[in-house]
């Protein structure tokens, strides 16, 4: 609940400051001292944006603050997963500044106004006249009957297979998007890996092919350069070749070797370079043997190449490695349509199993709901009697729909008339103003005997009402503060009579500024307040007994 607020520097409120209080507080005040404003300010911390017209003195921070007790309200997990600090007595607080600059703060940590309003529809209802105008959308109409029937709770865990089933839905389009973009693109995948796989990539060595392919085709030149060696070095090749001068050299030196040491160390290196020299020549013999041209073996070679070179040049690659993993990629790609094809099987499956249970859970909703509406139907009317709507009829008209939503397979719309003779009809279509603010009490009455509704404010919603009916909204004000934290402006003596709490706004001036300020008034000032709301200003006798026996 609301334990306390602080405002200052709001529109005409300097410091303001009120503790509040369990059960039912009216709030009064002529027209203009500034009851709206009190409003304006908790709206702030309802998360509405700033109006940086309120701000009283530009050079300061407006500034509100709330306390709430939350203890009661099982809102650990918020705090969690909104990384707050947890607090039994928690602050909220708004700052706004003339410069266009907005905070907002829970427990001292900042928060984005979407997260403050999630905390704060938690705690505080403000119910306005203007803002009955909710009971004409279907999805207030829907979540009332639910909160009413009891079946809130079913319908969170039927929106959970819901969404299961919603979300398999979408993953089974995307495979099937995807297995239609395979398959579109499955024959052209299918021709490039049949072409690189008959390049035979995982036996062939492309390499090697192309360095043999440069043998053959230069065989003359090779043979050439074979037989320029053994020319120059065999010992057939005439006088003056190279062996043979090795040869003398080593005979002669042979003799000689013994008569100095570094003749007998050259010598050593010249039998060296000649046994070099003669086993160059015989390689160079094999070499010319190994050499020959093979014209089949030359066209084999070079239509292999070329393939593979027309391979390279098409996927804008240049090795035989990135060929490979291109062909890896291809063989995957049609793997894949089986996989999917598997997939889509399996999910399908899981679609049916899961929609069966959305059928389920939304009939046995469906059910509940409608066992439930005959019952609210008659509460509803019974407290409209009350309120001096005798001759209503409140209509809670449920549809099945072709298919389910999120809510279910049932619509709902709201039918009501006030007057005898007519036909309910839709909200928008049905009742004036101070109808519908007393059919939206009879609700919220309800709404207060079925959930936890941590504070109420309603905002003149008895408008346009007065004599008996005024009491009669009083006595069911008085019944809904029983049980929760309950705020009602009014202007009604009838509803001020009911409150346990009465706070009155109003206008002080001096001779610099004009200030709204809050009065909390004792047991003689509520009497005197509540007989000026029935005689004025002119506040006699009679007056004051008639508002001892409302507050009786």
């Amino acid at each position: 609940m609301l334990s306390s607020i602080f405002v200052q520097n709001f529109a005409l409120i300097d410091h303001l400051s009120l503790d509040f209080n369990k059960g039912f507080t009216v709030i009064t005040g002529e027209t203009g001292s500034g009851k709206s404003i009190l409003l304006g300010a908790l709206n702030l911390i309802l998360g509405e944006r700033a109006d940086y017209s309120v701000i009283r003195d530009k050079e300061n921070k407006t500034i509100v603050e709330a306390v709430f007790n939350i203890d009661q309200y099982h809102l650990e997990s918020f705090f969690l997963d909104n990384e707050l600090d947890f607090n039994k007595e928690t602050i909220v607080r708004r700052e706004i500044s003339a410069q266009g600059k907005s905070r907002a703060f829970i427990n001292d940590t900042p928060v984005s106004l979407t997260v403050l309003k999630e905390f704060s529809k938690r705690m505080i209802t403000i119910h306005s006249q203007h803002q009955t105008m909710e009971l004409r959308e279907s999805n207030f109409q829907l979540d009332l009957l639910d909160t009413l029937a009891g079946t809130m709770s079913l319908r969170s865990d039927y929106e959970i297979f819901f969404t299961n089933w919603r979300r398999k839905l979408k993953e089974l389009q995307h495979l099937i998007d995807k297995r239609s973009k395979l398959l579109l693109d499955a024959d052209f995948n299918a021709f490039q890996a049949k072409e690189l796989t008959e390049l035979g990539l995982d036996k062939e060595n492309y390499e090697a092919i192309e360095l043999e392919l440069n043998q053959l085709e230069n065989a003359e030149d090779i043979k050439q350069g074979f037989a320029y060696i053994i020319d120059s070095l065999s010992q057939e090749g005439g006088q003056g070749n190279l062996l043979d001068g090795f040869i003398s050299l080593k005979a002669r030196l042979d003799k000689l070797a013994n008569l100095h040491p570094d003749l007998s160390l050259l010598n050593e290196r010249i039998k060296s370079v000649y046994i070099e020299l003669k086993d160059i020549g015989d390689e160079a013999v094999n070499g010319m043997d190994t050499i020959s041209a093979n014209p089949n073996l030359l066209y084999t070679l070079n239509t292999k190449l070329d393939k593979f070179n027309q391979a390279l040049r098409k996927h804008n690659v240049v090795t035989q490695s990135d060929l490979i993993e291109i062909l890896d990629a291809l063989n995957v790609n049609q793997s894949n349509i089986g996989e999917i094809e598997s997939e889509i099987t399996s999910l399908e499956q899981e679609i049916a199993t899961t929609e069966q249970l959305v059928i389920e859970k939304s009939n046995e909703l469906a059910q509940k709901r409608l066992d439930a509406v005959n019952l609210i139907e008659k509460e509803v009317v019974n407290l409209l009697e009350e309120l001096k709507l005798p001759d209503s009829k409140f209509v809670m008209n449920l549809t099945t729909l072709e298919k389910p939503n999120i809510n279910g397979i049932n619509e709902v719309q709201i039918l009501f008339t006030a007057n005898k003779g007519m036909e309910p009809k839709s909200i928008e279509k049905a009742a004036s103003g101070g109808e519908l603010s007393r059919l939206m009490l009879a609700l919220q009455y309800l709404l207060s005997k079925k959930k936890q509704l941590p504070t109420i404010i309603f905002d003149e919603i008895d408008t346009g009402v007065s004599g008996e009916v005024a009491q009669k909204i009083g006595n069911l004000l008085s019944k809904m503060g029983g049980t929760m934290q309950l705020l009602a402006i009014t202007h009604l003596p009838q509803v001020a009579g009911k409150g346990q709490h009465h706070w009155k706004v109003q206008k002080s001036h001096d001779a610099e500024k004009t200030v709204t300020e809050v009065l909390v008034l004792n047991e003689n000032q509520r009497i005197e307040e509540i007989a000026r709301l029935m005689s004025g200003d002119n506040i006699n006798i009679a007056a004051l007994e008639n508002a001892k026996a409302l507050m009786s």
